[in-house]
């Protein structure tokens, strides 16, 4: 990566995370792991029944990387009259030798656990309209829109694609999610492309569970092979972003417009990963308004 690449990304970076955490207004657990929790925010406008946004953080689905992070960026949805859930999940664990058989190395935490990781995200999003309604009377579950940033984003589009699972996945729903649309925010939204560019340090592998398992397992949890949904989709990408880069996004599109269904890509000029997330970025706003274009 070119140095001035570098230095912006590292900027980006920092101001995204230069924000304090944003306690939320109260919270409720959907299981009996401490990480099986959704954070609630009340629209700061004293809105009632507004729109509810699901909000899955990113971080490689590794154990380092919580919701903490995006409370900021939740926050800043409420302060734009949305409700909000802030989905926490079981990640990666936090030492690699908990992991010795994992095909995918690396010197840092593991990615994701199999099959937790899959399991917490079904439950919590099955569970959130009536912990919605009794935790938070100002949402309205009916306008929901799902958005998650980088592996949230994975997560995000994941989740909207459940009623297309292959026939006996323990997480195929019947019928399609009630939900009004997805915006991903530079998601890891295509796994086989993700793994031809490393993506996050083989963290793709290490979700599925090593590279042995990558043909058996990823038609349950590839967005990009999980097509068509029929669910008003959107993308938001940074054209400079490194982390997950515009080929992992523009392969999903692709996958999508073979598969018969338009998913709209907004790419941001001079922006990278994470100023999708930062309250401070521009790049925020529009985000904003891809999640208001669904929801209203």
């Amino acid at each position: 990566m070119p140095d001035s690449a570098a230095a912006r990304d590292a900027a980006e970076e920092a101001s995204a995370m230069s924000h304090p955490a944003v306690a939320p207004d109260a919270s409720a657990a959907y299981g009996e792991h401490p990480d099986q929790v959704v954070d609630f925010y009340a629209p700061r406008d004293g809105r009632d029944r507004a729109p509810l946004v699901v909000v899955l953080h990113g971080g490689a689905w590794r154990a380092p990387y919580d919701r903490q992070y995006i409370t900021p960026f939740a926050d800043f949805l409420a302060r734009r009259g949305f409700a909000v859930a802030n989905v926490e999940y079981r990640r990666g664990p936090s030492l690699p030798q908990q992991r010795d058989d994992d095909a995918a190395g690396g010197g840092g935490p593991v990615a994701g656990r199999w099959p937790d990781t899959f399991d917490d995200v079904a439950a919590a999003l099955d569970a959130l309209p009536e912990l919605a309604r009794t935790t938070l009377p100002q949402a309205d579950p009916r306008r929901t829109v799902v958005t998650g940033h980088s592996a949230g984003g994975h997560l995000a589009l994941w989740a909207a694609a459940r009623h297309v699972l292959p026939a006996g996945s323990p997480w195929r729903l019947t019928a399609a999610p009630l939900l009004r649309g997805v915006v991903a925010l530079a998601p890891i939204a295509d796994l086989g492309r993700a793994v031809e560019l490393d993506v996050c340090g083989g963290a793709v592998l290490q979700l599925i569970g090593g590279e042995g398992e990558f043909d058996k397992r990823a038609g349950y949890v590839d967005p990009a092979a999980l097509l068509p949904t029929g669910i008003a989709t959107a993308v938001v990408q940074g054209r400079e972003d490194t982390v997950v880069p515009q080929a992992v996004a523009e392969a999903y599109v692709d996958a999508a417009a073979k598969a018969g269904e338009t998913v709209g890509l907004t790419l941001l000029e001079d922006v990278g990963h994470f100023p999708l997330i930062d309250p401070a970025a521009d790049a925020c706003a529009v985000v904003a308004e891809e999640i208001a274009q669904l929801a209203w």
